[in-house]
């Protein structure tokens, strides 16, 4: 098995989840995707671009070699769960190339697959079968395993209950996914529909960076330890071109600040090449609301979007606490 057997199916983002019959709703977690391969003694995972997992999740390696069937291709969510919350921070540790530390982590820091789709099972293909059948196949599957590390991922046809998920899940979903139940598994092509989880926070702009003409690049958030130190979470730089001289005059004011007095942005890394990258720093004056996905290691995995001023929020306010930490898998299975 030296090449991924197929590209995952793939999903086209909404706004709202379709509504009517012939629907199946289903968490979309905040993992790996992985497709979990067996053929009798040869294992592999596989992640969503083809490349090959297996090295750097022994123990899912080890637990998907004690089931008791001996071919299968299944869909699934790699997580990592750690003092009852998921962290995205510890998936992304086992991409190092020292096996002694993978395998040092697999035992410290086990992973958990969730199935929510099977491709092939024995000797039978089920990608052409509607998804129905496949679910089925996927459930009676998982009826017979008994292993901490493996769980079927929960589906529902009630659109109202993956709306509650996504209500009550915090920032444990990555959203919900919908897929026809009569549809074959399409591989490689955008065949189901996502919702993702936005969230929204009060920050405090602690600085910004500058393009080359000097203007503003983008604005760099913070919220505040409970030391009272402001800790750099993250950015916000999706502005129309017009709107950037505008910006300036808003924060050129609040210029001479003490900036980031937690965690800071802009000191050397592997990502910059070893070379600082130097912000601006402001005073503790400008609050912003900022839309934002998810949350790994304190900070927004990924760029926010700028909602709106906050001059009536005070900046003491904007607190780490605003970044609540999801719930684990079994914490949200209860609640599903």
């Amino acid at each position: 098995m030296d090449t991924a057997p197929l590209a995952p199916m793939e999903a086209k983002l909404a706004a709202t989840l379709p509504e009517g019959p012939g629907w199946q709703y289903e968490p979309k977690w905040d993992g790996f995707r992985a497709l979990a391969q067996r053929d009798g003694e040869a294992i592999e995972l596989w992640s969503k671009a083809g490349k090959p997992l297996a090295r750097y999740f022994p123990e899912m390696v080890a637990a998907l070699r004690e089931l008791p069937e001996q071919r299968f291709l299944l869909d699934g969510e790699l997580v990592i769960p750690i003092g009852g919350r998921l962290s995205f921070d510890s998936l992304q540790a086992r991409l190092h190339p020292a096996a002694s530390r993978i395998e040092r982590l697999s035992r410290e820091t086990p992973a958990q697959l969730l199935l929510f789709d099977c491709l092939a099972l024995g000797n039978h293909d089920l990608r052409d079968q509607p998804l129905e059948r496949r679910r089925a196949a996927l459930k009676r599957f998982a009826g017979s395993i008994a292993s901490e590390y493996i769980l079927l991922s929960p589906a529902t046809s009630d659109r109202d209950a993956a709306i509650d998920w996504l209500a009550q899940s915090g920032g444990a979903l990555d959203g919900v996914i919908a897929k026809p139940l009569g549809g074959p598994y399409a591989a490689g092509e955008r065949a189901m529909v996502k919702v993702k989880q936005h969230r929204t926070a009060d920050c405090v702009v602690g600085g910004y960076r500058e393009t080359a003409d000097g203007s503003v690049a983008s604005l760099l958030l913070g919220l505040y330890d409970d030391a009272g130190k402001l800790d750099h979470v993250g950015f916000t730089s999706a502005f129309p071109a017009g709107d950037k001289a505008a910006l300036l005059k808003i924060v050129s004011p609040h210029r001479g600040g003490p900036g980031f007095t937690g965690n800071a942005p802009g000191g050397p890394s592997r990502w910059n090449g070893g070379k600082a990258n130097p912000y601006v720093p402001l005073k503790h004056e400008l609050v912003v609301e900022v839309s934002y996905d998810q949350v790994t290691a304190g900070r927004f995995r990924h760029g926010t979007r700028l909602l709106r001023w906050r001059p009536d929020k005070a900046p003491a306010q904007c607190t780490c606490e605003q970044l609540a930490p999801p719930l684990s898998p079994a914490e949200l299975l209860a609640l599903i």
